[in-house]
């Protein structure tokens, strides 16, 4: 049985990725997480609300040469009290039984 509080959740992928403003790629989202109370300074917050979201929910999405997607939908309510609803991607790769981290955006 799968367990989100066990996943690998890279420190770099939150911090350096979802929540910097600077990424190329990650700037976007971290307008997103930052309306919502997360920062770069407080990365371990987001961190925690990812492993609270109900894995029950997990849907695979597809099978690729590296492992088995998923998605997990869910709402989050940031550090400055604001709730928004997110999706989240993650991974199995092929001969392990834990999920890892891929990404996460707003969902519209």
């Amino acid at each position: 049985m799968l367990d989100i509080k066990e996943a690998i959740i890279p420190k770099e992928k939150v911090k350096n990725y979802l929540l910097s403003r600077v990424h190329p790629i990650g700037r976007h989202k971290a307008q997103f997480f930052n309306s919502l109370g997360y920062t770069q300074d407080n990365w371990e917050l987001l961190d925690d609300d990812l492993r609270r979201l109900d894995i029950s929910k997990a849907k695979m999405t597809s099978e690729t040469e590296y492992g088995t997607k998923f998605e997990i939908r869910g709402t989050i309510e940031g550090p400055g009290g604001r709730k928004a609803n997110i999706i989240t991607g993650w991974i199995i790769l092929h001969g392990e039984e834990i999920l890892r981290f891929v990404s996460a955006y707003p969902e519209d």
